[in-house]
C-alpha cells in the first residue's frame, strides 16, 4: 500500500492526474478494509481508514512517492473534499435543519466568536505570539480549520509560513478530535444522545473532514446532525473575516484602506443548495442511494489525502507557542463546547 502511487506513474509531471490516482486508489482500498467482517463489526468508517492510511504512507513511505503525485493530493484534500461536501447536502434536508433550531444556531456563533477572541487574546497577551499567527490559529480553531485559515490569510497580511503553522494544527488537533470524541462517546463518559452528540461535533471540530469522519464513526445520523451544524459553522466565515478585518483597521495606527473582498466558500452554497434539492425530494431514493455511495468514496479520498499531508517533518520549526495556543483552543472546544451544548441544546 506504501508505495501504489510509485507503481501506478512515473516520475515524469502529469499533473494533478497522477496524484488523484494514486489517492483514489488508496481510497478504495480503505473502503474494502473498512467493509471486512472484522472492521465492520468496530463501526469505523471508511473515512478513519483512509486517513490512517495515508499518514502510513505519507510518513513511511514518503521518500518513495514521485513528487508528481503532490497536485493530485492537494487537488484531492482541497477541490475533492469540496465536491464532497456539495454531495453530503443529498442526505440533509430543511426538515432537519429546522429542527436545529435558534439555540443550534446561537451555539454556533457564540463558539466562533468566543474562541476567536479567547485566541487573539490569550495568543498574543500570554503566549507573546504575533498578532497575524494569533488570529490565523484562532480562525482555524474557530470556524472551519484549513479553508478558514487561507481566507484570513490576506485580511491579515499573514506571511506564509505562519498560514503554513496555523494550518499545521488544524491538521494536528483536528485529526484527533476525529479519533477522540467517538472513543469518548463510546466510553460513556458524555451523557449526550447520538443527535445532541453530533451538535456537539459539529460545534466544536475544526475541519469539515474531521466533522464528518467523527459524526460517521458513531452514527449516519449523528453525521448529519454534526454537518448541519458545522455548516452554519461555516457560513459565519464572511462575517467573522468582516469583524477582523474592522478591527485590524480600528487598531491600525494611522493606517487606513479598504480590506479585501469577503466571499462566502462556494461549497458551503453548494451545499445549502443540495439540501434545498434533496428538501424536494425530486430525485429518486434508488439515484440517491448511488450518490451517497459515490459521496462516500469522495470523503475518503479527501481523509486519505489529508493523511498523507500530515508528515512528521513539516512539525519541525513550528516552535512551542502556537502549538500551545492551539491545545489551548482545543481544550476550550472540547470544555466550553460540552458546557454551551448541554445548556442550549440538551
Amino acid at each position: 500500500v506504501f508505495f501504489l502511487g510509485e507503481a501506478i506513474v512515473s516520475d515524469k509531471p502529469a499533473g494533478a492526474l497522477s496524484g488523484v490516482l494514486a489517492v483514489g486508489t488508496l481510497s478504495a482500498v480503505s473502503m474494502w478494509v473498512a467493509s471486512l467482517p472484522a472492521v465492520a463489526t468496530l463501526r469505523v468508517s471508511p473515512l478513519i481508514v483512509g486517513i490512517l492510511v495515508g499518514v502510513c504512507v505519507g510518513n513511511l513511505g514518503r521518500e518513495r512517492l514521485p513528487t508528481a503525485l503532490g497536485p493530485g493530493i492537494t487537488f484531492s484534500a482541497k477541490k475533492i473534499l469540496r465536491l464532497a461536501i456539495v454531495l453530503f447536502g443529498f442526505r440533509i434536508t430543511f426538515g432537519q435543519l429546522a429542527d436545529l433550531g435558534v439555540a443550534g444556531v446561537l451555539l454556533d456563533i457564540f463558539m466562533v466568536a468566543s474562541t476567536l477572541v479567547l485566541g487573539v487574546v490569550f495568543g498574543t497577551r500570554v503566549l507573546g505570539l504575533d498578532r497575524e499567527t494569533a488570529i490565523l490559529t484562532s480562525a482555524g480553531a474557530a470556524i472551519c480549520g484549513a479553508a478558514a485559515v487561507i481566507a484570513a490569510e490576506p485580511v491579515v497580511k499573514a506571511e506564509p509560513h505562519k498560514t503554513t503553522v496555523a494550518v499545521g494544527t488544524v491538521v494536528i488537533f483536528g485529526s484527533l478530535s476525529m479519533f477522540l470524541y467517538p472513543l469518548v462517546f463510546r466510553a460513556g463518559l458524555l451523557p449526550m444522545s447520538e443527535d445532541v452528540f453530533g451538535v456537539y461535533i459539529g460545534a466544536t471540530v475544526h475541519e469539515v473532514a474531521h466533522v464528518v469522519g467523527a459524526g460517521s464513526a458513531v452514527s449516519e445520523a449523528t453525521a448529519n446532525t454534526a454537518v448541519i451544524v458545522k455548516m452554519t459553522r461555516v457560513m459565519l466565515l464572511a462575517p467573522a473575516l468582516l469583524g477582523i478585518s474592522w478591527w485590524l483597521r480600528r487598531d491600525a495606527d494611522g493606517e487606513g484602506g479598504d480590506g479585501p473582498a469577503m466571499s462566502v466558500p462556494w461549497f458551503a452554497v453548494g451545499f445549502v443548495g443540495v439540501a434545498g434539492l434533496n428538501s424536494l425530494a425530486l430525485v429518486p431514493e434508488s439515484v440517491v442511494d448511488g450518490i451517497d455511495l459515490f459521496d462516500t468514496f469522495l470523503l475518503t479520498m479527501a481523509m486519505t489525502a489529508l493523511g498523507m499531508g500530515t508528515v512528521a517533518s513539516k512539525l519541525k520549526g513550528v516552535g512551542w507557542s502556537p502549538m500551545l495556543l492551539a491545545l489551548a483552543l482545543f481544550g476550550w472546544l472540547v470544555g466550553a463546547g460540552y458546557l454551551a451544548t448541554t445548556w442550549l441544546i440538551a
